[in-house]
């Protein structure tokens, strides 16, 4: 009798209370991503220039000239690599490596001057687009007068001698040691001085991951006091996005797309990478999409060696999935070649499909917001299909605005039938215009190594 009335109390306290109980404040859920996107990253395409190689004078006079040229591509943020003096003390090869900083605070000479730089960002400006300079803060050139002046900012080796990035071939470079606060505040005070110098908009952070996250976390914060800044690390880390970057490298994208080309994996060992992106990453964080740059171009192949038949699928795919898409510059003109890192290598500029390609891509993203970047753009959602090995398929919807996306990333013709998602309606097709109405369990036939883009329509 004790127990049935416990259990009687139990149940009249339980009804009694409101159906909408309040809930304290402690278990509402908080922002992860605390920093602000630069409103002209909400569509953006990124650029790399490796000014070396970018013209057959290699300054920033000569890539001033095709600034109008990367306007009418679609171009949004400029990626200039290193473009600081470079070490003499164990350079690699006869120029030497841009990522072994002789001066953090001078530009090399072998590019221009700073009033050139100064002329290229403010022309970049004059036509909407914005400049980011590639920043190397895990190490210097071992020539870099800090090394002399300030020794115990870098790491030691076990003999207590300067040693590069341990595990890598980086005997051009030093390490430093993050632990000091004058490094940091030095190396802070440098990213600021080219905002105020040269008007610069931000930075590509090399190899961000070795460098301490709340030194970024800082170092953005003091550079957005200044101006509004994008910030992208060359790592592949959620926790970076909190505080201070924008944008980070989906390197698993690319290279799970290299063995599907290579007929490593199939279609469906894309599903890891994205299932990670919503499960894992804040929807604000941008995963930089690309199919080149200066590394995989130099040390893995061009992007041709890489995807072979099915690059015009990635491409197509690092515009319409989420992700801010990168273009290296000679993918419009077709480049096949891999650039030399270490000595002049100039670009054989041509015409070629990839621009009308990419021409098409960013005036595509810019005009449907379902494609644009981070938390401006719209989740994938998958859609099933009857050949997920073969093919890759999903919708990106905001609004009114909506997109069926799918990709026959194989050498052989296929018919899949959709089986689940929000695939049904009437659609544009991108390519030819073509109206489409698909019902549930339509079926859609896709040629060897294409794509089929299709657009909602209203």
């Amino acid at each position: 009798m004790r127990l049935t009335a416990l259990i009687g109390a139990a149940l009249a306290l339980a009804t009694a209370l409101p159906a909408t109980a309040q809930v304290a404040p402690r278990y509402a859920p908080k922002p992860y991503v605390t920093l602000t996107h630069p409103a002209w990253s909400r569509d953006a395409t990124l650029y790399q220039i490796n000014t070396r190689q970018f013209t057959p004078e290699g300054t920033f006079k000569a890539a001033e000239a095709q600034l109008p040229r990367l306007k009418a591509l679609g171009v949004d943020i400029i990626w200039l690599m290193p473009i600081q003096p470079i070490g003499v003390k164990n350079r690699k090869g006869s120029l030497g490596s841009p990522y072994s900083v002789r001066d953090y605070r001078a530009v090399n000479p072998e590019f221009g001057t700073l009033a050139d730089l100064k002329s290229f960002v403010a022309a970049a400006h004059k036509l909407g687009m914005h400049v980011i300079l590639d920043w190397v803060a895990n190490h210097s050139a071992w020539d870099n007068a800090l090394a002399t002046q300030h020794p115990d900012w870098y790491d030691r080796d076990w003999k207590g001698d300067f040693r590069p990035t341990p595990w890598f071939d980086w005997s051009d470079i030093v390490d430093f040691d993050y632990s000091k606060p004058g490094l940091r505040q030095y190396m802070t005070q440098s990213m600021a001085y080219w905002l105020r110098a040269a008007d610069i908009d931000g930075f590509r952070c090399d190899v961000a991951a070795l460098v301490p996250i709340d030194f970024w976390e800082n170092a953005r914060a003091e550079l957005s006091a200044i101006k509004p800044v994008f910030m992208l690390a060359e790592a592949d880390i959620a926790e970076h996005h909190r505080r201070a970057f924008d944008a980070s490298y989906a390197w698993m994208w690319g290279d799970t797309l290299a063995n599907i080309s290579q007929g490593k994996a199939g279609a469906d060992a894309l599903y890891g990478y994205y299932s990670a992106t919503e499960t894992s990453w804040p929807h604000e964080a941008m995963r930089m999409l690309f199919t080149s740059n200066h590394d995989k171009n130099s040390w893995e192949g061009t992007e041709f060696e890489r995807f072979g038949p099915n690059l015009s699928n990635a491409i197509v795919l690092s515009f319409v999935s989420e992700g801010i898409p990168l273009i290296y510059n000679g993918q419009e003109a077709g480049n096949d070649k891999r650039l030399a890192f270490f000595e002049r290598d100039p670009i054989k500029w041509r015409d070629h499909p990839n621009a009308a390609l990419l021409t098409r891509l960013t005036a595509l993203k810019k005009a449907h917001p379902a494609l644009w970047n981070g938390e401006w753009g719209a989740r994938m959602v998958p859609v099933v299909n009857s050949a997920p090995a073969q093919v890759l398929s999903f919708t990106r919807t905001k609004g009114n605005d909506k997109f069926l996306a799918l990709f026959n990333m194989s050498d052989k013709p296929v018919t899949v039938t959709l089986k689940d998602g929000p695939y049904a309606g009437r659609y544009t097709d991108w390519d030819g215009g073509a109206g489409v109405t698909l019902t549930d369990g339509a079926s859609v036939t896709l040629s060897a190594w294409s794509h089929r883009v299709l657009i909602g329509a209203k």
